[in-house]
């Protein structure tokens, strides 16, 4: 991939593998997690500290033992000094200013070195979104950048169409994420109940919100390729993630009902790492995907699931 032109950034909230980072020529800025054992570690996008499904377990054992937190803005500036020192313009895709500090940390550091490098563009990004969600966004990015748009064409299309972004999917249990600040509307839902899948959305503002209920996996695969249907655009032209955590077989089903739906150019089951992983838990699973735009109170989307749940699958 080339990236000759620009840097396209994103913190390493944005769940894609070095595969992925490889493709589509990402930089990634590594955060911070904090282990049980008190030791503070830089959180790159590998299994590499951590074997995955031990990480999950320890996690659900003990879901205060992990704290995550932001680049600060000297670690910033690092990364991006040696990209402005030789005149590259930087895109920087951040996670969700209502979730995390990286946003504002990442605008200070802009400031700081906008004086010394005058030439330079460093644009910074809320991209209302974290997680695969995020990182799908960066995806979107580069491929632009790599059909010939220009810093700013990109730039602005990724700040008008970001709310086009959903997430489609369940979590088992809700009282991880509660607790965690990761999750709206859950009071209802709260805890663990059995056979019962919680379906969740993004929020005008990028946190999941509990949309409705389904009972049962059956009911809740369907109901969520009829979301998809209701709110999906252009699919076949379409690289869809579907995130997971400890729930393989889950999101091998929901890979093949996609792609017999809809046909999309690929879908790519993606590991979430420790850093969302700390404040997701297990239990997720979702697809990340573009459509139209969802709506500010989520009235429009919620009306959509409803319609399925309570009246097409009788």
């Amino acid at each position: 991939m080339n990236t000759e032109r620009f840097i396209i950034m994103a913190d390493a909230t944005c769940d894609l593998s070095e595969e992925l980072q490889e493709k589509y020529g990402i930089v990634i800025v590594p955060t911070h997690i904090s282990l049980p054992d008190g030791r503070s570690i830089p959180s790159f996008l590998k299994w590499e500290e951590f074997n995955r499904d031990e990480f999950y377990a320890n996690l659900k054992n003990n879901p205060t033992g992990y704290t995550t937190a932001p680049p600060n803005v000297e670690e910033f500036i690092a990364a991006f000094e040696p990209y402005a020192a030789s005149g590259k313009d930087i895109m920087v895709l951040t996670i969700s200013g209502g979730m995390s500090g990286t946003y504002s940390f990442a605008v200070q550091a802009q400031q700081k070195l906008a004086e010394k490098y005058p030439g330079v563009n460093i644009r910074i990004i809320d991209t209302l979104r974290f997680g695969p969600g995020h990182g799908l966004l960066a995806v979107y990015a580069s491929n632009l950048r790599a059909e010939g748009k220009s810093f700013d064409e990109v730039a602005n299309y990724i700040e008008a169409n970001r709310n086009r972004f959903h997430q489609a999917g369940w979590l088992d249990d809700l009282s991880f994420v509660a607790r965690k600040g990761r999750i709206t509307h859950a009071k209802a839902f709260f805890g663990t109940l059995a056979g019962v899948k919680p379906i969740g959305e993004f929020d005008y503002n990028g946190m999941t919100t509990v949309i409705g209920k389904a009972k049962g996996a059956k009911t809740a695969f369907a109901a969520l390729i009829d979301y998809m249907k209701n709110t999906i655009e252009d699919p076949e032209d379409q690289i869809i993630f579907i995130a997971q955590t400890c729930r393989l077989p889950q999101a091998e089903a929901y890979k093949k009902l996609i792609e017999d739906t809809f046909h999309p150019k690929a879908v790519l089951i993606n590991d979430v790492f420790p850093m969302c992983g700390i404040n997701i838990g297990p239990g997720l699973m979702a697809a990340y995907y573009f459509g139209k735009p969802i709506s500010k109170d989520l009235s429009e989307e919620r009306a959509i699931l409803d319609r399925f749940i309570n009246g097409g699958n009788k």
